[in-house]
């Protein structure tokens, strides 16, 4: 089986260079590419470390809490996305590289203590390379959605393979749980979400303008900037700050954006160009701001959750600083962390009007739920 999943991954391999080989020039990819695909400033891990592997930003990020209990030279991270490998840089001392396609794992890969997989990123060859080479294998945070659970049963055969070679599987909810022992994950221990173990720091302090009410539309996805605004009726001491979920979108944001300030006769900047909070609607052109953001929001607006498919975002960020959440309908991807938060308004979209004109009536939001770290790092550490 393993023989055979690698050939098909290097005939794969072969018949994507010419796109590989296209991709590379555009700028979410000048690094991530040829770091995966062709191994370019990619050294192995020093051996003998803790080894984290996520997706991206928001993944590395939730992983902080634990990668802060280690020695930071004894930590290793590997990530799939440029922003996840900018914000893995910021633990100091600890090793970050790009994880490699699968058929360099196994020269690529040398010996550690533990591999903690983040979620769904569930490789064949990470896990069978890491077990052959003595690495204990874990995956945290795992969950099946609603969505996606169908899809996993018929290809359960695959997961059941994979999960073979998976040690110890810390699982968001009980019905996590049963699901993914139903796929051949063997030891699953329920632990929630590990994001609401995060702490959130402010790295730099806005200035709120006085009598102002800041609302900010966070984590937008395609489609999602023009349904909420439709249903928006702004006041006059309103201050709205859009910020998209990925950044190869500012550009047609920022054109949606000053088309609608013209309209609605509002005055109109790019957070990038100011650094300060100076205009009726801004623009978030800059990575890593929302925490910051949400210090002084007194409603957020929770994108990714008004369109089906994407399966909402994490509302413990807002939460942490007590605004008033709205959110749509579609949040089968955080269940567990919508749970963990008082008072989110969830709403669809035909009500978002009056749930906007009414937000001043609703409490605001507070987390219920935080979580001890140690325990669970004693067990992924076997201490």
């Amino acid at each position: 089986m393993s023989f055979f999943y690698y050939f098909l991954a290097a005939l794969l391999y072969i018949v994507a260079l010419p796109y590989l080989m296209y991709l590379r020039f555009k700028p979410k990819y000048t690094d991530s590419i040829p770091s995966r695909f062709f191994l370019k400033n990619n050294a192995p891990f020093s051996q003998n470390g803790i080894w984290f592997h996520a997706c991206s930003f928001g993944e590395v990020r939730s992983l902080t809490p634990f990668i802060d209990q280690i020695e930071p030279e004894n930590v290793r991270i590997s990530v799939i996305t440029q922003t996840g490998f900018k914000e893995a840089c910021k633990h100091g001392r600890a090793e970050v590289r790009y994880l490699p396609f699968e058929i360099f794992l196994p020269f690529w890969i040398r010996k550690q203590k533990v591999l903690v997989v983040m979620e769904a990123e569930l490789w064949p060859l990470l896990f069978i390379v890491a077990k052959a080479k003595g690495i204990k294998t874990v995956l945290l945070n795992a969950r099946i959605s609603d969505n996606s659970y169908a899809s996993y049963q018929r290809f359960s055969w695959l997961y059941r393979w994979i999960f073979s070679h998976i040690d110890l599987v810390f699982a968001q909810s009980k019905e996590d749980d049963e699901r993914l022992k139903y796929l051949g994950a063997k030891d699953v221990r329920v632990c929630g979400n590990i994001k609401a173990f995060s702490e959130y720091e402010v790295t730099h302090h806005y200035s709120k303008a006085e009598a102002k009410r800041v609302i900010v539309m966070a984590s937008t996805h395609e489609g999602e900037e023009d349904i909420i605004l439709s249903n928006l009726s702004l006041e006059q001491n309103d201050q709205l700050i859009v910020v998209p979920r990925h950044p190869e979108r500012f550009t047609k944001v920022d054109k949606l954006l000053n088309e609608y300030s013209l309209k609605m006769n509002k005055t109109y900047q790019k957070l990038s160009e100011q650094n300060t909070l100076s205009c009726d609607i801004v623009l978030c052109d800059k990575m890593g701001e929302l925490i910051n953001l949400y210090a002084i929001a007194d409603i957020v607006i929770l994108g990714g959750s008004f369109i089906d498919g994407i399966g909402g975002h994490n509302p413990l960020e807002p939460g942490f600083f007590e605004t008033k959440i709205i959110s749509g309908e579609f949040i089968f991807n955080q269940k567990v962390l919508f749970e963990a938060v008082e008072n989110i308004i969830v709403s669809n979209v035909e009500d978002l009007k009056n749930v906007f004109d009414r937000i001043e009536t609703y409490p605001k939001s507070t987390i219920t739920h935080r979580g001890d770290i140690k325990p669970l790092l004693e067990q992924i550490l076997g201490k």
